[in-house]
């Protein structure tokens, strides 16, 4: 029987903040499993709980930091805060509602920091209102509108950065901004000032952050630094525009294996960049895909090329109505197109990529997983 048709269990306690509870507890368990197994914690609503950073991420955020001062004018339930604390001397965690203000006050107290500072206020009205000069502040715009709508350009979320940049960097000289994954990186460049680096972060191949590091005044090449978690894993890779604007790579006819770039990588677009550091060929400008006579470690998807085969009619005879994994690279045609034509089933353990080559010709890649 479900909590909320139940008679109240704890005196004071009504049955629909009970409920709320042990669904948010569940959204914490692999999101948040310091949360989830520390006694006392009082949890926001699941919305909170999905919008919030995960613990991976936001130890990846903490790394990037150092001095003796951080300001998270954007606090929300304090993940960030909270990590942010164990590389900082003092941490201040703005929140303007005064609800999760509270909320993430009490649960730093069951976490035990005490290097926390949290004030209830508007970003705006903290840093107007402020004469403390931080080591850095991070803030993680709201990419919501007010019918609970997902935005994605840097103007239409809340707080604005843009507007209130110079405001930023008179309270500080670093300012470390987390925006959506789908924010295209060279509008982000055109747009924000001083950008000293830029950080893509994946978890299990899924782009879940993208770092802005500012800092007041620099100029000069952008490192494009990606990571993404895996497992026990950890794959790195760096960049920076310039170098992949002059960078020459060859390209082939696929080889004997195939290579997927992680997610991380892809949007960083980091595309000759990547393959001239693991001296594989790529097949086309438009199709992400490196090749190679020799297997070589990679930070992606490795595949062992069994056969190639033209994109013909008479020659696709051979696909029809069989199981496998379905993509396509720079192609005409869309997977779901695909499978109804050739009638492939999902899943099995066969990956069958359709792409474009150097030679510009179609064909279908039938590949196993390494």
């Amino acid at each position: 029987m479900s909590v909320l048709l139940k008679k109240p269990f704890f005196e004071g306690i009504l049955n629909t903040e009970l409920a709320a509870q042990i669904e948010s507890r569940k959204k914490c368990l692999k999101k948040l499993p310091t949360w989830f197994d520390t006694p006392g914690i009082y949890l926001p609503n699941k919305l909170n709980i999905e919008q919030t950073s995960s613990e991976i991420t936001a130890r990846y955020k903490a790394g990037l930091i150092n001095g003796n001062s951080l300001a998270d004018v954007t606090g929300g339930l304090g993940v960030d805060s909270y990590f942010f604390s164990q590389k900082t001397q003092a941490v201040t965690h703005v929140e303007k509602d005064p609800d999760l203000s509270e909320i993430a006050a009490h649960n730093f107290q069951a976490l035990g920091v005490r290097n926390i500072l949290c004030v209830s206020r508007d970003m705006v009205d903290f840093l107007q209102n402020t004469e403390q000069h931080f080591s850095w502040i991070f803030l993680d715009p709201s990419r919501r509108n007010e019918l609970s709508g997902k935005v994605f350009r840097l103007s239409d979320c809340t707080p604005n950065v843009m507007t209130h940049l110079d405001l930023l960097f008179s309270r500080t000289d670093n300012i470390l901004i987390k925006t959506a994954p789908l924010l295209d990186l060279k509008a982000g460049m055109a747009e924000f000032r001083y950008v000293k680096e830029i950080h893509v972060v994946a978890v299990s191949n899924e782009v879940k952050e993208v770092l802005w590091w500012l800092r007041k005044g620099h100029k000069g090449e952008v490192p494009i630094k990606t990571v993404n978690f895996k497992n026990d894993d950890c794959q790195l890779f760096e960049f920076d525009m310039e170098q992949e604007k002059d960078a020459m790579i060859a390209y082939s006819q696929p080889l004997s294996y195939l290579y997927e770039p992680n997610a991380a990588i892809m949007k960083s677009g980091g595309f000759k960049c990547i393959g001239i550091k693991h001296h594989l060929k790529k097949l086309h400008p438009n199709t992400h895909l490196y090749t190679s006579d020799e297997l070589i470690d990679f930070p992606g998807r490795r595949f062992r090329v069994e056969k190639v085969i033209p994109y013909r009619k008479t020659d696709l005879k051979v696909l029809a109505r069989t199981k496998a994994n379905v993509a396509t690279r720079n192609f005409s045609e869309s997977v779901a197109a695909l499978r109804k034509k050739l009638h492939i089933q999902d899943g099995g353990n066969t990956y069958l990529y359709f792409i474009r080559t150097i030679s510009e010709k179609p064909m279908v890649l039938v590949c196993d997983k390494l």
